[in-house]
């Protein structure tokens, strides 16, 4: 059955007080709720974001000249269709996309991805967010007199990762209600602070030493990757989405999942790029927080980091979300609730670990770029899987894990979703530059990284071809 609006109004009003104890289990017609729409703030929150800043700042690092990574910014949030794109299996089947994978990698085979894809991408980005917070936290403390770079940063990363796992426990009813709130929250907040960052900006900058020729490919391509690193890792689109009704037309899903990312993540990537011009690379070193603090007044220095943490906590309430329906697909025998709790322990031992061994600057761009390599396969699966079956899904059929199911495929493995993962994961490394590995094509080329474009070509592709039967 179809619910009115003054039902979903009543529907999300109650969800959003109460904690949400259901995991993957199957949504059935009668619980669906909520309008498209909805979604472009739910992915706006989380990227309105001090991380689009610092990537964006990396671009001038890298040599790129304004206009340069200005095309680079608009070319690195084209991912987001995919992300837009496989947010509509969540509605079609009713469940979490890491029970929705098992399509493509079987039910045994899929507990192995969901392990390795889903944690992986989860603790990094609940450590480098929570990273961010703990950083500019630290930094304001110091301003108010408790100077110690060892237990502040730890204080501020326990603190704020309790409020985000609070935020994962009450779950889609709270998210879908607040973020709205949040979203235009930040965006006041960042709008204003970048009001302080335009009077400093270099709009005549030049490059010190211009590229040209392959190492202008090769800055271009490697700030692609970081870029789309992002979009491409939100397997979770589907989990965000699938409390939507049934009948809930798969394009205005896309379109509000996609603009919901892209939008705000390319202007103010844009604004980190200006702001890089102002300063020197040696300054950004210590973090993009810091040279932000250093622009505005002191007046306004606290509410930067508020809204540096309630962006985290905005991003990373999503993300343990997800990461908790993650751990039950995988089979651990866990509640939603519990599971949430120990990714966020995990999560926050990661982040402390992080902000006693590296700079900010340093730590995102060397991991955004090796999550590359395993994202843009998982999601170029993902996505032909969705455009192969006509986003036909059974929820019953997913959750038939006994031999002999429809996605039990060979002895519970999905012989040709595992292959394409493996065999996308090998291309991308070979074509991967980063200070830490460059792959063989990527050297022979000139360190050009190309492991977007390959990962997500060879993965899709040879997907499409051994999958087209079985999909149908």
């Amino acid at each position: 059955m179809s619910l009115t609006p003054t039902s979903d109004a009543a529907a999300e009003a109650a969800s959003a007080t109460h904690p949400e104890t259901r995991g993957i289990e199957l949504i059935g017609d009668a619980e669906r709720h909520g309008r498209p729409r909805d979604l472009f703030f739910v992915w706006a929150a989380p990227n309105v974001s001090v991380l689009n800043f610092t990537v964006g700042a990396t671009l001038i690092v890298l040599g790129l000249e304004l206009w340069q990574a200005l095309l680079v910014i608009v070319a690195g949030a084209l991912p987001w269709i995919f992300t837009g794109i496989i947010a509509i299996s969540g509605p079609a089947a009713g469940t979490s996309g890491s029970v929705i994978m098992r399509a493509m990698y079987g039910v045994i085979g899929n507990r192995i991805v969901v392990a390795f894809m889903g944690w992986l991408v989860s603790a990094v980005y609940l450590a480098l967010n929570w990273l961010a917070a703990a950083f500019l936290g630290a930094d304001m403390l110091a301003r108010l007199g408790w100077d110690s770079p060892i237990a502040a940063p730890i204080v501020v990363t326990i603190v704020v990762a309790a409020v985000t796992v609070l935020v994962a426990v009450y779950g889609h009813g709270l998210i879908l209600r607040t973020y709205t709130y949040v979203a235009v929250l930040l965006l006041a907040i960042f709008l204003v602070l970048t009001g302080f960052i335009l009077p400093n900006v270099d709009w005549a900058y030049r490059a010190a030493e211009p590229l040209q020729g392959g190492a202008l490919w090769s800055a271009a391509s490697i700030g692609f990757a970081i870029l789309a690193s992002s979009p491409l890792s939100y397997i979770n689109s589907p989990d965000m989405a699938r409390y939507l009704p049934r009948s809930t037309q798969p394009g205005r899903i896309i379109a509000a999942t996609a603009l919901g990312g892209a939008v705000p993540g390319v202007f103010f990537t844009t604004m980190g790029a200006l702001m890089a011009t102002a300063v020197s690379a040696e300054d950004l070193q210590f973090g993009v927080e810091g040279v932000m603090l250093g622009m505005l007044p002191a007046a306004l220095a606290p509410l930067l980091v508020f809204g540096v943490i309630l962006n985290t906590v905005a991003l990373n309430g999503m993300t343990t979300y997800t990461s908790s329906m993650a751990l039950q697909a995988i089979g651990v025998p866990l509640r939603r609730i519990p599971a949430a709790i120990v990714v966020g322990v995990i999560g926050t031992a990661l982040t402390i670990y992080l902000t006693l061994s590296t700079t900010f600057l340093s730590a995102v761009n060397l991991i955004l770029q090796f999550l590359i390599v395993v994202a843009a396969p998982v999601m170029a699966i993902f996505v032909v899987d969705v455009l192969l079956r006509r986003n036909r899904y059974d929820g019953l059929d997913l959750f038939d894990d006994r031999p002999g199911g429809r996605y039990w495929y060979s002895g519970g493995w999905g012989v040709s979703g595992l292959v394409a993962f493996v065999v996308g994961i090998v291309a991308s490394a070979l074509c991967l530059s980063t200070d830490v590995w460059t792959g063989p094509i990527a050297e022979a080329l000139g360190y050009i990284d190309l492991s977007v474009p390959v990962g997500v070509i060879v993965a899709g592709g040879l997907y499409a071809v051994m999958s087209r039967k079985v999909a149908r």
